[in-house]
């Protein structure tokens, strides 16, 4: 099939009916990804691929759909899954779908910022095994944010201020690392900006929102987690790279820091069975976006980004 758009994973029904409205035929993919065969045999022809961060997206994929490809659309934010050097150079444009779930990611974080921070996980457990318990000062004491905690934000972009602005209601102190875009003066309310080192010492609780780039990659090495607090919380909703996990692996065990919140992995969506054993982590699989209107917003600006290029017109959120 020729001219087609390419869904790579099932949509939300209501993308699925704005894709079905386009003068395309359509492929369609299953609720898994595809392998890497289906993946080259479906994509052949397209010309428009509308695609989630579980697909490679790479030159091999690109000449294999052919010089008739046009567009890219990513159902996510991040787009280290994409060559999008590799499709600038085929003429492809590469969109993203910004802006349309920093607040469900941000509250994600903060869930599991509340998690760990309270022992929700810890006190869940014990209820449920049915372990003997009576109440007491001194029992499953945990950081209590609303006096005097200071959360450190690693990439003060969309998510980035959204988290903060969650904290700051919370009556958290907010350290940031300076902002590469420009910022608000509500952006800026209650919000000091230090480098990371000094956000990591300072921070009782440290969350990542910046993206997965080489130089990001690993950002949280054995030498940044010696540099928090040991009664320091790691919460990460960004991209499992930006943490090198044996080293946080290792910090959890042997009390470097105190817990750790995660909602994606290095190796995803195999995670690591140390941090499965760990009773001080919380661990989620890649669900910040997973709200129900959320969703919806994105699958549906991916195929808005894919119809308008597709229609001669620029893609509403291009990366390239």
């Amino acid at each position: 099939m020729d001219n087609h758009i390419y869904v790579t994973r099932t949509l939300t029904d209501a993308a699925m009916a704005k894709v079905r409205e386009l003068s395309h035929p359509v492929i369609v993919g299953g609720e898994e990804p595809p392998d890497r065969a289906t993946l080259l045999r479906d994509v052949a022809g397209a010309a428009a691929v509308v695609c989630t961060l579980t697909e490679r997206i790479d030159a091999e994929v690109l000449d294999a759909a052919g010089p008739g490809l046009r567009v890219v659309a990513n159902t996510a934010v991040g787009y280290d899954n994409i060559d999008v050097a590799a499709a600038t150079e085929r003429g492809v444009r590469v969109t993203n779908t910004p802006g349309v779930l920093d607040g469900a990611t941000a509250d994600l974080t903060f869930a599991l910022i509340l998690a760990t921070s309270r022992r929700v996980l810890d006190g869940d457990r014990l209820i449920r095994e049915g372990t003997p318990w009576i109440w007491g000062p001194r029992m499953m004491l945990g950081i209590d944010l609303s006096a005097g905690a200071t959360l450190g934000v690693v990439g003060y972009g969309r998510i980035g201020r959204a988290v903060a602005r969650r904290a700051r209601a919370f009556d958290m102190s907010v350290l940031a690392t300076p902002p590469s875009s420009p910022l608000t003066d509500e952006d800026r309310l209650g919000v000091e900006f230090v480098q990371l080192p000094e956000l990591l010492e300072r921070s009782d609780v440290v969350t990542l929102h910046c993206p997965l780039t080489p130089k990001t990659r690993h950002l949280i090495d054995a030498a940044a987690l010696r540099r928090m607090k040991p009664t320091a919380i790691l919460v990460n909703t960004a991209r499992g790279g930006i943490v090198d996990e044996r080293a946080l692996i290792e910090a959890l065990r042997s009390g470097a820091i105190a817990a750790a919140g995660l909602d994606v992995f290095e190796d995803e969506p195999r995670v690591d069975p140390e941090l499965a054993k760990l009773p001080n982590t919380v661990l989620t699989p890649h669900i910040g976006s997973a709200g129900t209107a959320t969703r919806d917003r994105m699958c549906g600006l991916s195929v808005a980004n894919a119809a308008a290029v597709l229609a001669g017109r620029a893609p509403l959120t291009p990366v390239n």
